[in-house]
């Protein structure tokens, strides 16, 4: 591009949450707690300022916050960010994300006509990645997530986009909202003293007075936080000792005597309701194409809630699916709108359903699909949004989200104010429910599709599926080399357990990315994991937390994984994983 590009970067300040401690209430002691930048909005800094340069243009950094945010656009300043403005009022005080996002957007607007505005993927101490989506579309501007490659061409921009469980080539103009990947580039950091020696005059103060009416912050934030409960892990931390063949005994005996060995296929949990349909209320599913586990556990859990408010249950999505198939997941009636071909298109088409409808609630899947979905039509309805659900429920007639945060160290009850209430729900935190006998009705509505993003290539490499709704998993870091990967298949096998792994094997594409753990991986809840060849850092092991019961085989006995285990095996798991795949098999040990 021959002209100069204008850079925004919209960052935040988060705390350091592995140095929380919890009250005597059984809350989180955050006071005192040390602050920083997201890791994703890193990212964000270093390619905002990368493009800056090479585009002979600029670098602007934004925060909504209190005065002590004006230190992470201080060191995004002294990484080479031109300057920064901070966003800081009374008046911004308990601001959720759409509040946050209007925010940012009133202020991004104000301030310039950027060519590309970068935004972290999400931000790890709440997991939501609502805010990119919304701001793109409080701007009127296409979104692209997850970028992990980005040239300038003459057409504009050309991204390779991660997806939960492949990659998309695709090409936009500007201006855009791009939300990058955590491999997109190097982290911006700077040391203090570089970033104390940047100017106060480089940072400037935005006022909600200057912005506008408002609503600003707690007056303009529709959710709300109710209890807060503390997720206290406790692991047995017994590392076992003597000879290594009696040891792996010991350790088959006690995994037997647990119940953690039992390869019966999951369950079906309860029943879809079969009389939800006489209801004038309605709980609305987003279906996302190509994903039928998914769909199907949001389908249950919305037909669940249509049960309890004596209400009916409504499928938004972009394709007709069987009629017999929705209606035994708790389907009603399955509203298609062909032409919305993308996340942003049946985002506007169930923007104007829903105004016309007004439904109880609307949930959405918690992928990089169905979070820009919901962030965009939270936006656009002016609505409150729970991102990253991993419960629901009723209470007094309304909705109940329950969420974790700051790297699952708690989970927050969240109720939203607005008629319209919306969720996205984590993969696998539904359980599939027993089919109803049913038929769903079908409706066709137009849609007008924008196609601003054109997608060039698609691949799908993995699906997201399968480790959240694995029994076991056996998980591996850089410890176990991609040729020796085979060595394992004897024990997966036995134990019918999936793959996963630390990002550091991810990033080397040793196996799939949507086979990472962690705090930007995801999170899962097996009956048994078995961590091989990792360290087990806190950022691998808040992925684990809702682990039955954690194994750990590393020869490095200072390895912290030993400390988020319940057993323990100091040894070369070359020589503990055949042991312990024949001891599974009843063989006689002595």
């Amino acid at each position: 591009m021959a002209e100069p590009l204008e850079i925004a970067v919209l960052i935040k300040q988060i705390p350091n949450f592995e140095d929380f401690t919890l009250t005597t209430d059984g809350r989180l002691q955050r006071d005192g707690v040390p602050l920083g930048m997201n890791p994703y909005c890193r990212r964000a800094v270093t390619k905002g300022i990368e493009l800056a340069r090479e585009f002979g243009g600029s670098c602007t950094v934004f925060t909504l916050g209190p005065e002590s945010a004006s230190e992470v656009l201080r060191e995004a300043i002294a990484c080479g960010a031109g300057s920064g403005i901070l966003i800081s009022d009374d008046a911004f005080a308990g601001s959720d994300t759409l509040a946050t996002a209007r925010a940012l957007a009133v202020a991004v607007k104000r301030e310039s006509t950027f060519d590309v505005i970068l935004v972290g993927r999400n931000s790890v101490d709440a997991e939501t990645g609502q805010v990119g989506p919304a701001v793109a579309e409080l701007l009127g501007y296409p979104f692209l997530c997850a970028v992990r490659e980005l040239i300038m061409t003459n057409g504009g921009l050309r991204v390779r986009c991660e997806r939960d469980d492949g990659w998309a080539e695709a090409e936009v103009a500007p201006p855009a909202v791009l939300a990058v990947a955590e491999r997109l580039c190097a982290p911006a950091k700077a040391a203090p003293d570089v970033c104390g020696a940047v100017s106060a005059s480089r940072i400037r103060v935005v006022t909600a007075t200057e912005l506008g009416s408002g609503p600003w912050g707690f007056a303009g934030s529709l959710t709300r936080v109710g209890e807060v409960r503390a997720t206290t892990t406790s692991r047995d931390r017994k590392i076992l000792t003597g000879p290594l063949a009696q040891q792996v005994y010991e350790l088959a005996s006690v995994l037997r005597d647990r119940g953690v060995l039992d390869g019966a296929p999951q369950q079906l949990s309860g029943q879809v309701n079969a009389t939800s349909r006489a209801g004038e209320l309605t709980v609305a599913v987003l279906l996302e194409p190509g994903r039928e586990r998914l769909n199907r556990e949001l389908c249950g859990g919305a037909a669940s809630l249509a049960a309890e408010i004596e209400g009916k249950v409504a499928a938004l999505s972009a394709f007709r699916d069987d009629t017999a198939r929705l209606g035994s997941w708790g389907i009603d009636e399955n509203i298609v709108f062909a032409d919305a071909s993308n996340a942003e298109d049946l985002a506007k088409a169930a923007g104007e359903w829903a105004q016309a409808t007004a439904p109880w609630a609307i949930l959405a899947p918690g992928t990089l699909w169905g979070r820009e979905a919901a962030g965009r039509l939270a936006a656009r309805l002016n609505v409150g949004l729970t991102g990253d659900a991993i419960e629901l429920s009723v209470e007094k007639s309304r909705l109940i989200a329950w969420k974790p945060a700051f790297g699952g160290q708690c989970v927050a009850a969240i109720h939203a104010s607005s008629p319209i209430q919306m969720a996205t729900v984590r993969p696998g935190a539904l359980a599939l429910l027993k089919p109803r006998n049913a038929l769903a009705d079908v409706t066709c509505r137009a849609a007008t599709g924008r196609s601003r993003i054109k997608t060039l290539a698609e691949e799908r490499d993995d699906d997201i599926d399968i480790l959240a709704n694995a029994n076991v998993v056996v998980g591996i870091g850089t410890g176990v080399a991609p040729e020796d990967y085979g060595a394992l298949n004897p024990l997966t096998e036995r134990l019918g357990a999936e793959l996963a792994a630390t990002r550091k094997v991810t990033d080397r594409g040793w196996l799939p990315r949507a086979r990472q753990l962690g705090i930007t991986g995801i999170a899962i809840s097996p009956r048994l994991y078995v961590a091989i060849g990792l360290s087990g850092k806190f950022n691998h092991a808040v992925g684990i937390r809702g682990a039955g019961t954690v194994v750990a085989i590393n020869d490095d006995p200072d390895a912290p994984i030993f400390d988020f285990s319940d057993i323990g095996i100091i040894g070369d798991w070359k020589q503990v994983v055949p042991l312990l795949e024949t001891a599974l098999a009843g063989d006689d040990q002595s």
